[in-house]
């Protein structure tokens, strides 16, 4: 029985005032969002450093009942699986470009307790994931360079999640960067079924009105 995909909107903290994350987080959870999507940056793969395992376990002993994904922009995703599994993540995705072993790191992901995500920088060929998406719960296709926030929305990445939709049918597939109001329908027109936004809804001065927003733009696409 083929799965039914479902709109998930998950706002990313990056952006947020990180001196009071608790209480961001609780005010974006309170306003819609279906999951946190937490950012963290090594300062190697990615010229830019965010936070890692510990400020997230603190995080999950205030947020209990909301999923949290990691997106893993590190140099050695297999480093910090069993450190983020025990923070409570839900769901860990990770960088193949990171990885010298792809399949090994998605099958240690899922044995520590997490959901398996793998994400493609926008230089990346989507079909290298037909090695190892029967491994993978979900794909994250990059609308931007990863590493900062606040960048303008790459429109030539719709390619990938087309060619994704069309293949994977069933298959989660995420856009993270430059995602808000203004490019939603973009995004949910070539296939994508869940959202990470950081600026558009983070500075909204109406979070909730704008996670609902992007929710009914990718609901009306996955059930036409």
């Amino acid at each position: 029985m083929a799965k039914k995909l479902t709109a998930k909107i998950g706002p990313s903290i990056l952006n947020a005032d990180l001196s009071i994350l608790y209480e961001e987080s609780a005010k974006l959870v309170t306003n819609g969002a279906d999951y946190l999507h937490l950012d963290v940056m090594d300062g190697n793969f990615v010229p830019n450093m965010t936070f890692g395992h510990p400020v997230v376990k603190c995080l999950r002993r205030k947020i209990k009942d909301v999923v949290f994904e990691t997106h893993m922009m590190v140099t050695k995703p297999d480093q910090w699986i069993e450190p983020m599994a025990d923070a409570g993540v839900d769901r860990y995705i990770f960088h193949v470009e990171s990885a010298d072993d792809v399949k090994a790191v998605c099958k240690k992901i899922r044995e520590a307790g997490m959901k398996v995500g793998v994400a493609l920088n926008p230089g990346t060929p989507v079909d290298v994931v037909t090695e190892y998406v029967d491994l993978a719960d979900m794909v994250l296709v990059m609308t931007v360079e990863p590493g900062f926030g606040g960048q303008k929305f790459m429109e030539s990445q719709m390619t990938k999640v087309k060619w994704l939709r069309e293949n994977y049918p069933d298959l989660d597939i995420e856009v993270d960067g430059g995602v808000g109001p203004s490019t939603i329908d973009i995004c949910a027109k070539a296939g994508a079924n869940m959202i990470v936004s950081g600026t558009a809804v983070i500075n909204s001065p109406d979070q909730k009105k704008t996670i609902s927003t992007l929710k009914e733009s990718v609901t009306k696409y996955l059930t036409n």
